[in-house]
């Protein structure tokens, strides 16, 4: 069974340690003790807390058929005459938009500014790391 400590549950969820040390403390999501005890969290339950916060109301979002939304904010913006680059930070992601100024321009996008990236794709790869 694969198990995360508190600091890797924090980092796929997008939050700090502390946070997930709250939810842990207060019942939201289980955790166990190790042999040294230290707190790890089941896989197959942070998978289940991870799914029902997805689930919740996203506010600002209307009604869309992609499923991908990723919050973060805006890091730089490069624009031309016609296009821009806007970079966003995701946790510890990168995402990268590639748009017309006029759209920057038209949803007021400014370094600092928070923003989520919608992203629909029929083709997704998923890896995992060697063990």
């Amino acid at each position: 069974m694969t198990t995360f400590r508190i600091g890797e549950a924090a980092e796929l969820l997008g939050v700090s340690a502390d946070t997930v040390r709250r939810w842990i403390d207060s019942g939201r999501l289980a955790a166990t003790r190790d042999e040294q005890g230290q707190r790890s969290i089941p896989g197959a339950d942070l998978a289940a807390f991870a799914r029902e916060r997805a689930a919740a109301p996203d506010t600002g979002a209307g009604s869309s058929s992609a499923r991908n939304r990723l919050r973060g904010i805006v890091t730089a913006i490069t624009k031309d005459q016609v296009m821009a680059q806007v970079d966003l930070q995701v946790g510890p992601f990168r995402v990268v938009s590639l748009m017309s100024r006029e759209a920057v321009d038209e949803l007021g996008l400014e370094v600092g500014s928070l923003g989520t990236a919608v992203v629909k794709s029929t083709n997704v790869v998923v890896e995992r790391p060697d063990h």
